[in-house]
């Protein structure tokens, strides 16, 4: 089995259970990606934690997130 890497990102913007779904689903669909857990936080930086097969470069995730209508926060 190959390794699991989890990185946790911090994400503006998202309100609602449905930001959350639209969030999730930009991100399972890079490749690579394979568990992705959000914990929102309604008006301040929700967490997203996302576990995948290889490393991802920021630019992709950030570009997944704003696929989603939302902005990735600056690590």
């Amino acid at each position: 089995m190959s390794e699991q890497l989890t990185n946790t990102y911090g994400i503006t913007g998202m309100t609602c259970g449905h930001c959350v779904m639209s969030v999730n689903e930009e991100l399972v669909a890079v490749p690579g990606v394979t568990d992705v857990t959000i914990d929102l936080n309604v008006g301040g930086v929700s967490t997203a934690r996302v576990t995948s097969t290889r490393d991802l470069p920021q630019e992709e995730v950030s570009a997944a997130v704003e696929e989603a209508g939302y902005t990735l926060v600056a690590s």
